[in-house]
């Protein structure tokens, strides 16, 4: 909790504030089905990739990868760049011609590719249990900022940024979901920048860098209180200040801990003298600074494995991503998608620089992180440890506002993909399609809250990971082939979404809700991309091949449709749109 929380909910409110105004601006414009679903595909490319970045820079980015570099080191750097490249890969394969299709929703493509209400049927539940997963964190993200501000219980957090959510996104749909996340991307961009060239400046001649045997210290006399029963190790015997509960018995005061494991009971508070070392969580690698700073230093069993599979799905995940691929609907044409595909690439690049930097501070100005089990947190804390006073306090204020503006912005761009699967697929109007729309949304935000509040403490970044697993282990293969292979069928579609979907999804929530497993076992179930995406493609392309057939009646003029530049049909008095 900070000293002065005053100027943190100062900050949140603000954020609030700003985002229900700006929204109101897309209000005025928003009229019809169109507004609502892809803004009418009238957003420029440097408008709509503002809108792309606001929405994808999650918690997962803002917060959860410095607290995974603090945790694990240099091995989860991996994660920036692949949450980059994967817009590479998409601008290639298939950014032109997903607009081209002239879809609303991922399941409309689906649907229009492969003349099937079954594909598109299965396609909308991967759209909404993607969605879902990937809001769980952000309003874990949300819940994490506003406890470590003022203390509030976990579900105050969460509640924020759905009813900011509701407002913006009921109000006026795409059309207002736009005017926000651009707005949120610069504000998040300047959030983490102006703070980070103070927290370099003073860091600076702050002591050695990170590197040697030494196990993770304190730099000064730090408390830290224990939420829920914890088991730490210690590399070595250390004296610490404890009151509370320790492997069992009550202490109050100076108590010797060995090398090895110890149960710190819940609400115990350790006080660690400078320069001690810092207990670490059973469920953190240990490790020294040396091997912090090690590519495959991380203590994983296998972690050559573990790499290229989070290499995998985050290149492919990215393109399978409902919140993501809705927005290329916006643009008014494919060389426009390509145009905002290549700014977004750019824009990430610049701002995947700053939360490594508060990794890296966060290992030598944070590791009681560690204790806590609240590395996630490391760019909220930064700010007040090294600058202190008012400006310290000013500094943590903004990196707040940023970190909600994360929450919103994503939360608002799921929301908004998972409403358009639930009002066409689920809801089905045959009228007032706006107030249909409006019931999804509320759907879409309320389901994954009440679940957020069942999975308290799983990482942030982590749980986004495991999403990205999800989304290329089903739409990475269903929009490759059917963007670029005309022998896809439905059935070799239906067939490989529920066999690589289906399979991820169960690795994703044995991962999350029976706790990281051991051995090969382990390594499969918690980076499954690496086996569950060639399954998805294999069983597609076997099933389509065995059942070639049926593949659809007019795939000729589809793959022509996808392909071919707009200008093409508007010569042929084709509609495009």
């Amino acid at each position: 909790m900070t000293t002065n929380p005053v100027y943190g909910i100062v900050a949140v409110a603000f954020v609030a504030v700003a985002t229900v105004c700006v929204g109101m601006i897309g209000v005025r414009v928003a009229r019809t089905t169109s507004d609502f679903f892809v803004a009418s595909r009238k957003v420029s490319p440097m408008w709509n990739a503002s809108a792309i970045g606001g929405e994808y820079l999650s918690a997962a980015s803002f917060l959860g990868i410095a607290g995974l570099i603090l945790a694990y080191g240099v091995d989860m750097l991996w994660y920036p760049v692949g949450y980059t490249a994967g817009y590479l890969v998409l601008l290639v394969l298939i950014a032109a011609p997903l607009r081209r299709s002239g879809a609303y929703t991922l399941p409309d493509f689906a649907e229009t590719r492969l003349a099937s209400v079954a594909v598109r049927r299965c396609t909308t539940v991967f759209v909404v249990l993607i969605g879902w997963l990937y809001l769980i964190p952000q309003l874990q993200g949300a819940s994490l900022t506003l406890r470590t501000i003022t203390g509030a219980p976990p579900w105050v957090g969460g509640l924020v940024v759905c009813a900011v959510v509701l407002l913006a996104a009921l109000s006026g749909g795409m059309r207002s979901v736009t005017f926000v996340q651009a707005f949120q991307f610069w504000l998040k961009l300047c959030a983490l920048l102006i703070p980070a060239l103070f927290l370099v400046a003073l860091a600076r001649d702050a002591g050695t860098p990170v590197v040697g045997d030494d196990p993770p210290r304190v730099r000064e006399t730090t408390s830290v209180t224990v939420r829920g029963d914890a088991v730490v190790r210690l590399r070595g015997t250390q004296t610490y200040d404890i009151r509370g509960v320790v492997d069992g018995r009550r202490v109050a005061g100076p108590t010797e801990l060995t090398r090895g494991r110890h149960v710190l009971g819940s609400g115990t508070e350790v006080t660690l003298a400078a320069g001690a070392e810092v207990p670490v969580r059973a469920d953190l690698p240990s490790t020294t600074d040396g091997e912090w700073a090690m590519p495959l230093g991380s203590h994983d069993e296998h972690p050559l494995y573990a790499t290229y599979s989070l290499i995998l799905a985050t290149f492919l995940g990215t393109m399978g991503l409902p919140h993501v691929l809705v927005r290329f609907y916006t643009n008014p044409d494919g060389r426009d998608t390509r145009r905002t595909t290549l700014a977004v690439i750019c824009l990430l690049a610049a701002f995947y620089l700053l939360p490594t930097i508060y990794g890296v501070l966060g290992r030598r100005h944070a590791p009681d992180l560690l204790l806590g089990g609240t590395t996630d947190s490391a760019v909220l804390v930064l700010p007040e440890r090294l600058v202190g006073g008012v400006g310290g306090a000013l500094l943590g204020s903004l990196v707040i506002a940023g970190a909600f503006a994360a929450f919103l912005s994503t939360s608002s761009g799921l929301a908004i993909s998972v409403a358009g699967a639930l009002t066409q697929d689920v809801l089905r109007p045959r009228r007032r399609h706006v107030a249909a729309f409006r019931v999804g949304t509320l759907l879409a935000v309320v389901v994954p809250y009440v679940l957020s509040l069942f999975s308290e403490g799983l990482g942030v970044a982590s749980v986004v990971g495991l999403a990205f697993a999800v989304a290329a282990s089903s739409f990475c293969p269903l929009l490759v082939l059917g963007v670029w292979w005309r022998g896809l069928t439905a059935v070799g579609a239906v067939t490989g979404l529920l066999v690589g979907g289906g399979v991820a999804t169960g690795a994703v929530l044995t991962t999350v809700f029976a706790g990281p497993q051991t051995g090969w076992l382990g390594a499969l179930l918690g980076q499954p991309a690496a086996w569950t995406v060639p399954l998805a493609f294999g069983v597609m392309i076997a099933v389509s091949l065995l059942t070639r057939r049926r593949v659809p009646a007019g795939v000729a003029r589809t793959m022509v449709r996808l392909h071919l530049p707009e200008s093409h049909h508007v010569a042929r008095g084709e509609n495009v749109t």
